[in-house]
């Protein structure tokens, strides 16, 4: 009876069942929902539907996504591009950048120019120089004291606050600190040029310039500066000058009371006892000295 009154609900349906039939459903308590359902929505339309251009939207799509796939490998290499030219771009800046070189205090350092000449920096000093440029321009700027031994070439500079040292190829020393520039020449001939002036150094002689004036041009018997086998030697310095090269080469700080600093000195002291080194500056000009953690008093025997 059951599948019999499904049948008569499908035919209901498809339009296909009699009035009977029809009667029959509406009064059965489980068929009749269904039949207020079908009455209800017989009314409904389902939204017109354009093929062709259903056809056309989809294929459009289709095309954008195409032309979006073809776009992406361009997009990444753009992107690769970019980071490349940054990293090409931090390089050229880094390389182009000064080198600089510095010692502290009690402190020497060795060390070879794109050329291959040699340096030998004293302690607290320091030297800038251009690797990318120094083919076209061996010239470099010294604060403070060096040993050069100069590959032959071009003209090769050592410019400082008070002068500039210029040479082909030698072996020279540079001292320039405070108010005193002094070249000391060991091989070869070098051109030294301050305030105005031009100086031709040749081999075994030594020149000295204080507040940008000529004080010394005299022969040198050294083949080398001392202060690279640690012991500094001075010429009729002034006491000031020595007491300023022991700061630099121990870890000290000096104070000179009732002391003459001003007067002349020459002598040497060692980079390797303070002790032996204070005597050798002290003994010669009637001094003493005291030192207590690091501070040094120097001051005259009858004080």
């Amino acid at each position: 009876m059951n599948m019999d009154t499904n049948y008569t609900l499908h035919k209901y349906l498809n339009g296909e069942a009699t009035a009977d039939e029809i009667e029959k459903l509406k009064s059965s308590p489980e068929y009749a929902s269904y039949i207020k359902i079908a009455e209800a929505t017989s009314d409904f339309e389902a939204p017109p539907f354009n093929a062709e251009m259903n056809f056309e939207l989809i294929n459009s799509k289709r095309i954008i996504q195409k032309e979006v796939k073809r776009i992406q490998p361009l997009s990444a290499f753009l992107r690769i591009a970019a980071v490349l030219a940054v990293v090409l771009i931090g390089y050229l800046y880094v390389s182009s950048l000064d080198t600089t070189i510095s010692t502290q205090i009690a402190e020497k350092e060795s060390f070879l120019l794109p050329d291959t000449s040699e340096v030998i920096l004293n302690a607290n000093s320091e030297i800038v120089y251009n690797k990318k440029s120094w083919k076209g321009d061996r010239s470099l700027t010294l604060d403070g004291e060096a040993y050069f031994k100069v590959t032959k070439g071009s003209s090769f500079s050592v410019k400082t606050a008070q002068g500039v040292v210029t040479v082909l190829g030698t072996q020279f020393n540079v001292f320039s600190r405070d108010s005193k520039f002094s070249v000391n020449c060991f091989e070869g001939l070098v051109s030294v040029s301050f305030n105005d002036t031009l100086v031709k150094l040749p081999a075994g002689n030594i020149i000295k310039i204080e507040n940008g004036s000529l004080v010394v041009h005299t022969p040198s018997n050294s083949l080398a500066p001392t202060w690279i086998t640690d012991e500094s030697h001075f010429e009729n310095d002034t006491f000031h000058v020595v007491l300023k090269e022991l700061e630099r080469q121990y870890p000290i700080t000096i104070t000179a009371k009732n002391v003459d600093v001003n007067r002349r000195f020459t002598g040497s002291f060692t980079h390797n006892d303070l002790n032996v080194a204070l005597k050798s500056v002290c003994d010669p000009l009637g001094l003493q000295y005291t030192i207590t953690d690091g501070e040094v008093n120097i001051y005259a025997k009858n004080q």
